[in-house]
């Protein structure tokens, strides 16, 4: 939790009402086991609350649960992989994000993990053969429209660091 204290002898603290500092959206079979995981450890390491979902995701809808948790949290950090845009259930976790973006003020973060940041603002490469799969969906150009905004905003890519 984020708190304010003040310095006064009358000390008030006032606690934030979001329950989580960050949120992970990411694509399981791709960074679980590897990248997401050593980012979760090492914000909880700083006390950073944060939340990852660990449930094997089924279906098209993400569920009520976690759209709470987005609107949870201060900041969402989107991990772009190879086959995130494979995943409707993340599609549908980013739309969510940028929304809490603009109607929250929630800060969002993309790290691209291996993958080019232009393939996600384009959808070329994998995301451009995932979007062939996708055509015909109802929510195809929202989704596209949400991998380009997000893939816009500053963030970092791991083919720039080791």
């Amino acid at each position: 939790m984020i708190s304010v204290v003040s310095s006064s002898s009358n000390s008030c603290s006032m606690l934030s009402t979001k329950k989580y500092d960050v949120f992970i959206s990411y694509r399981g079979e791709d960074t679980r086991r590897n990248f997401t995981s050593h980012l979760y450890e090492a914000l909880m390491q700083k006390e950073v609350e944060t939340y990852k979902d660990e449930h094997i995701e089924k279906g098209d809808e993400i569920s009520p649960a976690l759209i709470k948790a987005i609107e949870d949290s201060h900041v969402s950090i989107v991990v772009f992989s190879e086959n995130y845009a494979s995943s409707k259930w993340c599609l549908c976790e980013l739309i969510k994000i940028l929304d809490c973006k603009k109607s929250l003020a929630q800060i969002v973060i993309p790290v691209f993990y291996n993958i080019d940041p232009s393939h996600v603002r384009k959808q070329t490469g994998s995301y451009e053969q995932t979007f062939v799969k996708h055509e015909g969906e109802p929510n195809c150009n929202k989704w596209k429209a949400a991998l380009t905004e997000a893939a816009n905003l500053a963030g970092w890519n791991s083919q720039n660091y080791r």
